[in-house]
């Protein structure tokens, strides 16, 4: 990590837990259980959040894709479209425009890892941390008061145009920290290999972290440069990183 000055993250699922978060909140609707099922607003959490998955995939991969470049619009017509879905209209049914408005709210109320917070504050003593998220601006910054997240820099792929992995987020990124031309002094931390590869093809060092349920491939397959693998660096929480750059002083 020489010669690092800025750390950037992923926020959704690497610094912040959005299934557990969204759980919680959709345990507070006034909906009884449908046919018996006590775990649906896991489902309901995770059918939402692939929709997100699958959208900002998507749009990433070109100008030209149609779709909303604000998460809060993309996760309502998500929500609207489950709502109306036959799995879910038992639900659309009792929720009001206030009360779905509020729901899709819930994104923005995010609670952090367990090591999140404490990691970061360490981190930033060291070096630039920012987030690097699909969130929207007004949703970071909602989230960083919410979830008590240090940032020196909020950073959106809203700010760009489009989601990542395309490189104009990354590149968009650097820019603002001036750091163009300078990738190797910038850092993407992600608990999602996808995201990792786009920041390395644009000449940035990565660091994986892995979190519960994030990433299809398991843990132990992930390789860094040195084993044969793609990512530079591998920590198992973000006070682990904050402890590299502290060696390094």
């Amino acid at each position: 990590m020489d010669g690092v000055e800025a750390v950037l993250f992923d926020v959704f699922g690497t610094v912040v837990d959005w299934h557990g978060s969204v759980v919680e909140e959709l345990k507070r609707l006034p909906v009884s259980n449908p046919e018996g099922d006590s775990d649906w607003h896991s489902a309901f959490a995770i059918e939402w959040r692939k929709g997100y998955l699958e959208n900002t995939a998507r749009i990433a991969k070109g100008t030209n894709e149609e779709g909303p470049r604000s998460v809060d619009e993309l996760h309502r017509q998500i929500l609207d479209s489950m709502l109306s879905s036959p799995r879910w209209s038992h639900i659309g049914s009792i929720l009001d425009e206030s009360q779905r408005a509020e729901l899709n709210l819930v994104w923005h109320r995010l609670h952090g890892w367990p090591d999140s917070v404490l990691g970061l504050n360490a981190l930033k003593r060291h070096v630039l941390i920012c987030s690097l998220s699909n969130g929207n601006v007004r949703l970071l910054a909602d989230m960083a008061k919410f979830a008590s997240l240090p940032w020196d820099i909020v950073f959106s792929a809203e700010m760009f145009a489009s989601y990542k992995p395309n490189a104009a987020v990354y590149l968009g990124a650097m820019h603002h920290l001036s750091l163009d031309g300078n990738p190797e002094k910038c850092v993407m931390v992600a608990a999602h290999l996808y995201d990792l590869e786009g920041a390395a093809k644009v000449g940035m060092k990565t660091v994986y972290i892995p979190r519960s349920g994030e990433e299809r491939q398991h843990e132990s397959t992930v390789k860094t440069k040195v084993e044969g693998g793609f990512v530079d660096v591998i920590i198992h929480s973000i006070a682990e990183l904050a402890d590299v750059f502290a060696a390094q002083v």
